[in-house]
């Protein structure tokens, strides 16, 4: 399933405030987004028909199985992206911010896990002795971390 831009934004808006709040309405997204509600709703009803998400109207809106693994993907081109562009090509972090966000919406899922295995080649992180899984946020988190120190040491050095 193909979604638009703004559908993803939504996903990953209501994934993200799940995870700080727990609860997610309407009205956080349209705060979060800043769009109004009608709009918000409009949005909403059209991933719940896509079965991303579970929503009654004035009642908590909650990701299903399926869109909370939509959600993470989502997240997951967003965060290689980003770590290539900053880390990889040295672009300016707020440039590099606005690019990623541009471009994980025309990646493929194909294209992300070869850009996800190159960048874990070039970091060498099979060494980090942790499991590193590239699907688990906690550990996206980490080797962000650790990409930046080990490139910071690498120009160092040249």
């Amino acid at each position: 399933m193909k979604l638009t831009e703004s559908q993803e934004e939504y996903l990953k808006t209501i994934y993200i405030l799940s995870k700080n709040n727990k609860k997610v309405r309407v009205t956080d997204i349209a705060n979060k987004l800043a769009f109004k509600k009608p709009s918000v709703n409009k949005g909403v009803n059209a991933l719940k028909e896509l079965g991303l998400l579970n929503y009654e109207a004035y009642k908590n809106i909650e990701l299903t199985k399926k869109g909370e693994e939509t959600a993470k993907e989502i997240l997951k081109r967003y965060d290689i992206l980003n770590m290539f562009l900053t880390e990889v090509l040295e672009i300016d972090e707020e440039q590099a911010e606005k690019e990623a966000k541009a471009m994980k919406y025309a990646m493929s899922e194909e294209t992300t896990k070869k850009l996800d295995q190159y960048i874990s080649k070039i970091l060498d992180l099979g060494d980090l002795d942790c499991g590193y899984n590239s699907d688990s946020e906690k550990c996206r988190a980490c080797v962000k971390i650790t990409a930046k120190n080990r490139f910071k040491k690498k120009n160092k050095e040249e």
